[in-house]
């Protein structure tokens, strides 16, 4: 019988995970070659202006595989509704057979994405971070900060948005938590924070190899197709260390993608995160080197969360 999931009890279940250790575990995975992945799914809307990734894949000799579909309408926010939708379905490896359709809005896209981004400043943050900075006042703007508190010892953050209104209801909801200032422009950011979290569906840089600091880690979240691009292609030339979720993919998306089509980066430089956590000499060796985290999704994290939340479901029905 197959089981449907609703928002609620997925969040109930989530609260219970520890979602940063699980999705570690799947680009470990990934990086020895246990996961198949096909290429992304895409559709991309003009009116109004969206899009739908659908991702899939399976870890070998698991239990189940997995396909998602999320979409970012980000014109939602003005009807009252999420940007982010979508739905993971799981099935048997062994019969095909759907085991669980998990409702989940789009929020396990969001909350496997923020985890990932907890992963990178795990292993490329400075050792002390002064301020976080978070490019994008939206759901993943948010999201990030809170995975991060457990992995970063620092309160302090810094936030810009496009719209100066999203900036202020950001701060006004995590102020009791976060000593948070609002930043009038990316640069000043970047000026401020030497661990930079950016987030938004930005077309051009928004970031430059001027406004970067020796030291600083960048994990970039936002671009995760052919047209998005957050940082200019010069910081990841500069960076002494740059990586990838996924090299493959990234070769044909996000700032990996962006900083190729310029001619201006040899992939050679790019590692790919599973194997940076495995090999310790890969990560950061002082603190004034300058880190690049490039985060396109990767459908072993809708895997590793999907799993996790069904198994969880399963545990607590006996």
């Amino acid at each position: 019988m197959v089981s449907i999931l609703k928002e609620k009890e997925i969040f109930d279940i989530v609260d219970g995970i520890d979602v940063v250790d699980a999705i570690e575990k799947g680009f470990i995975e990934y990086s020895k070659k246990r996961v198949i992945v096909p290429p992304v799914g895409e559709l991309l809307f003009d009116k109004p202006v969206g899009e739908a990734h659908i991702k899939y894949g399976y870890i070998k000799e698991d239990d189940y595989y997995c396909i998602k579909i999320a979409s970012g309408f980000y014109g939602n926010t003005e009807l009252g509704i999420s940007s982010s939708q979508g739905m993971m379905l799981l099935f048997s490896q062994k019969t095909g057979e759907p085991v669980a359709i998990l409702l989940e809005g789009g929020n396990l896209t969001n909350i496997r994405t923020a985890a990932a981004g907890a992963v990178a400043a795990r292993h490329f943050a400075p050792s002390k971070v002064k301020a976080t900075g978070i490019l994008g006042a939206g759901i993943q703007g948010r999201l990030q900060l809170k995975y991060l508190k457990n992995i970063i010892n620092c309160s302090k953050a810094w936030i810009w948005d496009i719209n100066p209104q999203a900036a202020i209801k950001y701060k006004q909801e995590l102020e009791a938590e976060y000593d948070i200032e609002i930043a009038s422009s990316p640069t000043e950011v970047a000026r401020n924070c030497n661990l930079i979290i950016t987030t938004t569906p930005a077309s051009s840089p928004l970031l430059h190899k001027e406004d970067i600091r020796p030291g600083t880690h960048i994990t970039a979240v936002g671009s995760d197709t052919q047209v998005k691009q957050e940082l200019d292609s010069d910081i990841l030339c500069m960076a002494d260390i740059v990586i990838s979720d996924s090299i493959d993919q990234s070769l044909t998306r996000g700032e990996v993608y962006q900083a190729r089509k310029n001619n201006a980066f040899d992939q050679k430089k790019i590692i790919e995160l599973g194997k940076a956590i495995i090999d310790k000499k890969l990560q950061r060796s002082n603190d004034n080197q300058i880190s690049v985290v490039d985060l396109t999704g990767v459908a072993v994290q809708d895997i590793m969360i999907a799993t996790a939340v069904y198994r969880s479901h399963l545990s607590n029905k006996k």
